[in-house]
């Protein structure tokens, strides 16, 4: 068996070198790198997961990157995590998962130690500084999201733009003229992409079909439950008879029982389409139109896109959106004259 004193002896470096080199843990130049890394090659030197992807085999392992901070909403997320690892064992690999609050520090570990075959990105920030560590590491890396500057990254996620502008046109398909948006916390629209991208196709469309738009966040960094309540008691005072929710069950249900305490039924007086929603909405008190975020379509396609960058050659990066669906469950009404 190869001994890293022969492959220190090879490549005409120090033991330590060599450790550093194959391990990640310490910088080592370009030069002497790939002087190491021919060196083990060419030896066969094995002794953990980084050297045996020099020696042309794959570890089997996905690092799965996914910040927990304090305002993540840990239903919705944990939901993408498992559906990553379901997807990646199907295809035979293992997940391990990097919960870094600086995303960064466990994404440079991975990449330097070759740990991972591919790397996969969830939580996507506007500006998140995963993006250029992405472009500027060797291995293969899949976004569940999608940053601002996607240039030269592999993106997968709901096409949220559409699914804002679908639900826009349902609501004006049944005659409104007016429509609330109750949203995100404002946390949310500062540190994540994917709801300024549902605001953004609510926005437009509803400029387009000629509707009264009015948007609300639902909370500072949580959900409050009291300013949903007098968000819709002011909206129904305004005189609107539709709205569309992109929020957690919470505000659904705050939704809900606003209505049903100003004797107000959905689907009979009032339209509401849950847009992007992660969760089962059949599991609210009235069946509510909804436009699906399914965890398990993104995550399988970003695992499959992993699994294609592996091979030769490497897929161009791209954007891949995912098209929205509409889910009909009687919660649309026709507006009155």
């Amino acid at each position: 068996m190869t001994t890293i004193h022969e492959v220190a002896s090879a490549a005409g470096v120090s033991i330590s070198t060599v450790s550093y080199a194959l391990s990640g843990k310490r910088p080592v130049s370009e030069k002497t790198r790939l002087r190491i890394e021919d060196a083990a090659r060419t030896l066969g030197y094995e002794p953990d997961a980084g050297a045996r992807m020099l020696a042309g085999r794959r570890t089997h392992i996905f690092a799965l990157t996914e910040p927990l901070r304090a305002d993540t909403h840990a239903p919705t997320h944990m939901a993408f995590v498992l559906a990553t690892a379901v997807a990646a064992r199907r295809r035979g690999y293992d997940i391990l998962l990097l919960t870094d609050e600086q995303t960064s520090d466990g994404m440079n570990r991975v990449a330097a130690s070759r740990l991972a075959d591919a790397i996969l990105v969830l939580d996507v920030a506007p500006d998140d500084e995963r993006a250029d560590i992405a472009r500027s590491v060797r291995t293969p890396t899949v976004f569940i999201g999608i940053p601002n500057d996607p240039q030269g990254l592999t993106c997968v996620d709901l096409d949220f733009e559409a699914a804002g502008g679908l639900a826009v046109d349902r609501i004006a398909d049944a005659g409104h003229t007016s429509v609330a948006l109750l949203g995100q916390t404002e946390v949310s629209y500062a540190k994540s992409n994917f709801p300024r991208r549902l605001l953004q196709g609510v926005a437009e469309r509803s400029k387009v079909r000629g509707l009264t738009l009015t948007t609300v966040t639902t909370g500072a960094t949580t959900t409050d439950v009291g300013a949903v309540r007098a968000a819709v008691d002011a909206a129904l005072d305004r005189g609107d008879r539709a709205f569309i929710v992109h929020a957690v069950g919470d505000v659904h249900e705050a939704l809900l029982e606003t209505l049903d305490s100003r004797g107000l039924r959905i689907g009979v007086d009032v339209s509401v389409v849950s847009a992007a929603a992660s969760f089962d909405t059949t599991t609210l008190p009235s069946p509510i139109d909804t436009i699906p975020l399914v965890p398990q379509r993104s995550c399988e396609l970003a695992v499959d896109l992993a699994v294609a960058q592996l091979e030769s050659p490497r897929p161009a990066p791209r954007i891949h959106l995912i098209p929205p669906e509409y889910r009909v469950a009687g919660s649309l009404v026709p507006a009155r004259e």
